[in-house]
């Protein structure tokens, strides 16, 4: 056997979750893979940490833990006592929030006949009845073609949840409905008014009840400072840098004319931990919303993917009908599914075989499933505590996503062959 591998197989025997005993060389060599990429960006001081999650059918081929939950301070100083990563640690998972929550939601209430997918809003929103809405449907919103803004700071003019509805209710449409895919957390968040108009709960206790409580996800939550139980958690972004540079910088293609980036000062001057990074989230609806804010641990948000991959069952029984999968992982002419993306343009599915899909979310997390091989890659990355490189952009994970991506599909293809 290569000195490598031994080596590799000795240290895991020590540090990782996976049984060496078990374990075949091909598994063996994934897992050399992925270590040397995430180490090595760690090593390279790209990222601060991350946690992997490789799961095939019901084996876990891979677990592990990198790095560090929290490195830097406010002024992106290295801290002199740095948290160390565990599979424990929960992330701000981001816009994961629209297809572990939200879509997870959505499917639910589909499944009890509480509302279609080709219902039009306008049904639930009041607002959406105009000549220029009232043709827009459920899964408009879920399919990102309804037309809305791709974004908008709601926190110069909201401080709650129904202020938000109110104002994104009011926008006018920026694109026409249905002629092209405009990625827009608008769009969840109304799914998220949706949710709470059609089950008479908000938002945050919908899901507890519905989602996580039944499939046992414990640390899947809003808020997780208001939870005195939970002790582990990663740090995110210094305060808000790069979404106040959304408002103010018109080369980044999001400044809305209409504001003056003064009007409104209310950014975070501190190193966020507990708190959702996105603005919107936080600052206009108290941290519980549609398109962001949850937090979550992998070993959770492995158990909506099982759900997912085993067409909607559980062992207590059918969680989701295989009808409402079916129809949620079909792929339509934008090549997505509702909710979920499906297009393997992106990096994090690269090249995949048809029915894949995943999703990703600005903090660093990331999603994807391959069904024909049943199997799901859940990476988690925070990668936001590194601060704003000096193209005052976030570090591209993309690279890093794909990679780790392209390791699974040599081994599903080994494996195969």
């Amino acid at each position: 056997m290569h000195k490598k591998l031994i080596l590799v197989l000795i240290i895991l025997s020590f540090n990782c979750h996976v049984s060496v005993g078990q374990s075949n060389e091909k598994q063996q060599t994934l897992i050399i893979k992925i270590n040397d990429i995430l180490q090595g960006e760690i090593t390279q001081s790209n990222i601060p940490g991350a946690v992997i999650l490789i799961k095939q059918g019901n084996k876990e081929l891979y677990k592990n833990t990198f790095g560090y939950a929290s490195l830097n301070n406010f002024n992106n100083q290295r801290l002199k006592n740095p948290e160390k990563t565990s599979v424990n640690h929960l992330y701000d998972i981001a816009s994961l929030t629209k297809v572990i929550g939200t879509t997870t939601a959505i499917m639910l209430l589909v499944d009890k006949g509480l509302l279609k997918v080709d219902d039009p809003v306008s049904n639930y929103i009041k607002a959406f009845d105009t000549p220029a809405k009232n043709n827009i449907t459920i899964k408009h919103l879920l399919t990102h073609t309804a037309g809305l803004h791709k974004w908008y700071p709601l926190y110069y003019y909201a401080e709650n949840q129904h202020e938000t509805y109110k104002i994104i209710g009011g926008l006018p449409l920026k694109y026409p409905v249905g002629s092209g895919r405009h990625y827009s957390d608008l769009g969840f968040m109304l799914l998220g008014e949706i949710i709470e108009k059609v089950s008479k709960l908000p938002l945050d206790e919908f899901m507890e009840q519905s989602i996580f409580k039944p499939l046992n996800m414990k640390h899947t939550l809003y808020n997780p400072l208001n939870d005195t139980s939970i002790d582990k958690i990663t740090t995110t972004s210094h305060g808000n840098p790069f979404e106040k540079r959304m408002v103010t910088d018109a080369t980044l293609g999001f400044k809305i004319d209409s504001i003056n980036p003064n009007q409104w000062n209310g950014w975070r001057q501190y190193t966020l931990k507990g708190e959702v990074n996105d603005g919107n989230a936080w600052y206009a609806n108290k941290g519980i919303s549609g398109h962001a804010g949850l937090f979550s641990t992998v070993e959770d948000l492995q158990k909506v993917i099982d759900v997912l991959k085993n067409k909607g069952k559980t062992e207590q029984g059918q969680f989701i009908s295989k009808n409402t999968i079916k129809l949620f992982l079909t792929q339509d002419k934008f090549k997505n599914g509702l909710g979920w993306v499906m297009n393997n343009n992106s990096a994090y599915i690269k090249d995949a075989p048809k029915g894949s899909f995943g999703h990703t979310g600005f903090t660093g997390t990331s999603i994807a499933v391959i069904p024909e091989y049943d199997i799901s890659i859940i990476l988690l990355i925070n990668r936001q505590n590194m601060g704003l490189l000096k193209t005052r952009k976030y570090y591209n994970l993309n690279p890093i996503r794909e990679k780790v991506f392209t390791a699974v599909m040599e081994y599903c293809s080994n494996v195969k062959d």
